[in-house]
């Protein structure tokens, strides 16, 4: 391992408590490295603008700086235990390429900034695709509604309760995921905020450009004070998951529909064979493995954000505990991203069952459209709702589901869907 940049002579390094110390950092921080570089490239113009480094070092610098992105890209370069960490792979590097102006590079930032716009950058860019992600699967969900309706029984308490529809259940999980797109899209403008320039959480004593650093990695705005910059650490990346984690549980939900309703005794879906697997002993099995893994994602989502929530028992001022946050968001969000993208092709391609859906809707499920229908009569609906439940056999005579949903006229119910208004939430997102 090339020297840890706080190392001082006469200090003995003890090669056990570095590798406590390190862990899976330096690995971690593959995944991190792209955005150190960006933003160590905008640091230094910032120091040229205020005289810290002059032209030709700026120069140097920068063009190392993108032979650096251009070799790790191209695996001339490897983050390894060579390294403490990113952060110190770039100054060495630029040490062993430039000497003094190498040295220079470090001059008004701490890893603390460096690892918080770091990571600010690699989340606006994971919010970024978590909203597309969303956007497809609802997408998706808003196109079978509008071309396919067909009755569906719906269930409360997992009881047949009412008529419903497969319109009604696209509909229902396009929405949820507009929703989701929408939080996501309020969080990453939340976190929007340029932190590099706060250094250790004090400032420093140079008038740096933070201005210039701002626009040149594209945040909305500055992160003002550096005691706020790090009272932020822990508290965006719990935000980001929780984003995460809302989308995550619409798609628990909906892959438990899919799992009930692909068993014998459901039989109203078919999935697409790749969502498939084998059972390794019985060759008459076909498992929906893949929806099943999809329900069980929530599950590394709310783990991370636990992780990081125990590790924010903490004063204000940097703390050494929060290095094991790195490796929370990165599984968490990897994970999320991983299942969600999977979605749209699944929904886009399953198949259902009609002839199954229909047996499936019993004469008393057009009980509580009886009861309705008298109330809106006059009757008073406790009456109108004890008649029908006493006479709940005989209130689907002469009825069928297309009538029953037909009647169904309440705003966003089958009879009035509402998708244009959805849609019309959906394209907003991409404005």
């Amino acid at each position: 391992m090339t020297d840890p940049l706080w190392h001082k002579s006469g200090t003995r390094i003890d090669a056990r408590i570095m590798r406590f110390l390190g862990q899976d950092d330096v690995i971690l921080d593959r995944e991190f490295f792209l955005h150190d570089i960006a933003a160590s490239h905008a640091h230094v113009e910032g120091l040229a603008s205020i005289g810290v480094v002059n032209a030709s070092e700026a120069q140097a610098l920068t063009r190392e700086l993108a032979a650096l992105a251009d070799d790790f890209n191209s695996g001339v370069f490897v983050l390894d235990e060579r390294f403490e960490d990113g952060h110190s792979a770039i100054e060495a590097r630029l040490t062993e390429r430039l000497g003094d102006a190498g040295r220079k590079v470090h001059t008004g930032r701490s890893r603390n900034d460096q690892v918080l716009v770091a990571t600010r950058l690699w989340l606006k860019e994971r919010l970024a695709s978590l909203i597309e992600h969303c956007r497809a699967i609802a997408s998706v969900c808003l196109e079978r509604a509008a071309c396919e309706s067909l009755p569906l029984p719906g269930y409360t308490h997992l009881q047949r309760a009412v008529v419903s529809s497969t319109a009604m259940w696209f509909a229902g999980f396009a929405e949820s995921f507009i929703d989701d797109a929408t939080r996501a899209r309020d969080t990453l403008a939340w976190i929007d905020a340029n932190p590099l320039g706060t250094a250790a959480g004090y400032g420093v004593n140079l008038k740096l450009d933070r201005e210039h650093t701002t626009r040149a990695l594209g945040f909305a705005r500055m992160q003002v004070n550096p005691v706020a910059a790090q009272l932020s650490r822990g508290k965006f990346e719990i935000a980001v998951l929780e984003a995460f984690g809302s989308a995550l549980l619409d798609l628990r939900r909906l892959a438990w529909d899919l799992s009930l309703f692909t068993t014998v005794e459901f039989n109203f879906v078919s999935l697409p064979p790749q969502y498939t697997t084998g059972s390794s002993i019985m060759p008459n099995k076909r498992n929906p493995d893949v929806v099943e893994l999809l329900r069980a994602s929530y599950a590394s989502v709310a783990a991370a954000r636990t992780e990081i929530e125990q590790l924010l028992s903490l004063p204000s001022g940097y703390q050494r505990d929060l290095q094991f946050s790195k490796g929370s968001i990165f599984h968490g969000v990897r994970h999320g991203l991983g299942a969600l993208e999977l979605v749209p092709d699944l929904l886009a391609h399953l198949q259902w069952n009609e002839s199954a859906m229909r047996a499936a809707i019993e004469p008393q499920m057009y009980a509580t459209d009886a009861a309705i229908e008298q109330a809106a009569s006059g009757v008073p609906f406790r009456d109108a709702y004890r008649a029908a439940a006493e006479e709940a056999a005989a209130a689907g005579q002469g009825r069928t589901p297309e009538q029953s949903l037909a009647a169904r006229v309440s705003p966003g119910a089958h009879a009035d869907l509402r998708l244009d208004e959805l849609r019309q939430r959906l394209d907003a997102l991409s404005a």
